[in-house]
C-alpha cells in the first residue's frame, strides 16, 4: 500500500534533479565567461556546490569553462582544497582524474595550509554513526590525500605544525571516544561469549539420554546426537574465538592506525562468531529437545525450535546493522571508489 507513494516521491525527486541539471547547462550556455562579474557570480555558486557536494553542479560548470578549475575563493581555497576540507568524495574523484591534479595539490591557501593540513582537520560528519567507525573514516580520508600529494607536502610545517601533527590534535577528543565504545562494546560481549562457553562446555559432558555401563551414551548412533555434538563443539570453539578476540580489543593500544584496519577487524571477527556461537547453541539445543521428548510428546519439538530461533533473530537484527556498516566500511570500495 505505502510501496506506490514512496517510488512516485524517489521519481519526482530524480525529475526535480534532472531539471535542475538541465537549467544549470542552460545557463553556462549563455553565459559570457569573459565578463567578470558573470564569473564573480558562478564562482560563489560553484564553490558553493562543492561545499555541499553537489557534483553534478560542479561538473557542468568545468564543462561550460575549463578554466573553472583554476578560480580560488576569498581565502585561495582550490575546487580540490574545498573538497577535502568538507570530505566531499563525488567532486573530489570529478577534479581528480584532471591532467592539472598536481597544480591543485601542490597549492597552499592564504595562511600556507596544504592540501594535506584540510586532510588532517576534524570535520563533523554524519556519514557513518559511532566515534570508531568515523575515526576510521577520517583516517581514510587522511591517508587517500597522503597518498596523492608529494612526499616534501607530507612534512611541511604550517604554525609549527606538520598535516600529521594537525590531524593527532584535532582527532584526539575521537580517538578517546572511539576507545570508549569499543572497549564497551567489547566487555558487553566478552560477556555473552564467556557465558556461552561455561553452559556448551558443560553440555559437553552432560549428554542428553545418558550414557550406559560402559559410559558409551546412550543416543550415540542417532542422527540427532551427532548433531548435538558437532553444534556444541561448534559453539564453544567459536565462543573461545570470541572471547579471544574481544580480549584483544581491550588490550589494544589504540593508536591512531589501529583505527583504521587492526580494531575494526577485530570486532568484524569478533560479531561474526558470536552470532555463530548463538546459533550453533541454539541448534545444539534443539537437537537435545529432539533426543529427548520427540518419542513421547512430538508436538512439542515444533513450537520450542521456533521459540529457540528468537535468541538468534533478535542478534542479527540488532548487531547486523553494526556489522554491515563495519563490514562496509572496512573491505568496502573506499571513499574514492577503490580500496
Amino acid at each position: 500500500m505505502h510501496l506506490a507513494p514512496s517510488i512516485k516521491v524517489i521519481h519526482k525527486e530524480k525529475v526535480r534533479n534532472m531539471q535542475a541539471v538541465e537549467i544549470v547547462r542552460i545557463i553556462c550556455k549563455g553565459v559570457i565567461w569573459n565578463d567578470p562579474q558573470n564569473q564573480q557570480l558562478l564562482k560563489k555558486a560553484f564553490f558553493k556546490a562543492a561545499t555541499l557536494g553537489i557534483s553534478k553542479f560542479v561538473q557542468e560548470i568545468i564543462a561550460a569553462y575549463k578554466g573553472s578549475v583554476y578560480w580560488e575563493d576569498e581565502n585561495k581555497h582550490t575546487i580540490f582544497h574545498v573538497a577535502v576540507l568538507h570530505r566531499r568524495a563525488e567532486v573530489f574523484n570529478l577534479i581528480y582524474s584532471s591532467t592539472f591534479k598536481s597544480n591543485w595539490l601542490g597549492s597552499n591557501d592564504n595562511i600556507r595550509n596544504n592540501i594535506l593540513h584540510f586532510g588532517g582537520k576534524l570535520v563533523p560528519s554524519s556519514e557513518v554513526a559511532g566515534a570508531a567507525l568515523q575515526m576510521q573514516r577520517k583516517l581514510e580520508w587522511f591517508k587517500a590525500v597522503e597518498n596523492l600529494v608529494h612526499p616534501f607536502l607530507r612534512e611541511a610545517v604550517n604554525n609549527e605544525q606538520t598535516p600529521r601533527e594537525v590531524f593527532t590534535e584535532e582527532h584526539k577528543e575521537l580517538v578517546k571516544e572511539g576507545e570508549k565504545w569499543m572497549k564497551e562494546t567489547a566487555t558487553a560481549c566478552s560477556v555473552v561469549a564467556a557465558f556461552i562457553i561455561t553452559v556448551m562446555f558443560a553440555a559437553a559432558f552432560t549428554v542428553p539420554g545418558g550414557n550406559d555401563s560402559r559410559g558409551i551414551p546412550n543416543f550415540l548412533h542417532e542422527s540427532s546426537f551427532i548433531i548435538f555434538a558437532v553444534s556444541d563443539a561448534l559453539s564453544l570453539f567459536s565462543s573461545i574465538i570470541s572471547v579471544l578476540m574481544f580480549l584483544g580489543i581491550l588490550t589494544s593500544r589504540y593508536s591512531e592506525e589501529d583505527f583504521l584496519l587492526s580494531l575494526p577487524r577485530k570486532l568484524i571477527i569478533d560479531l561474526i562468531t558470536m552470532f555463530f556461537s548463538i546459533a550453533s547453541m541454539m541448534v545444539s539445543f534443539g537437537a537435545t529437545i529432539y533426543l529427548v521428548l520427540f518419542s513421547t510428546w512430538k508436538w512439542v519439538f515444533i513450537p520450542i525450535t521456533l521459540v529457540g530461533c528468537v535468541p538468534v533473530t533478535l542478534f542479527a537484527l540488532l548487531q547486523f546493522p553494526l556489522l554491515f556498516d563495519m563490514y562496509s566500511s572496512t573491505y568496502g570500495r573506499g571513499i574514492f571508489g577503490r580500496k
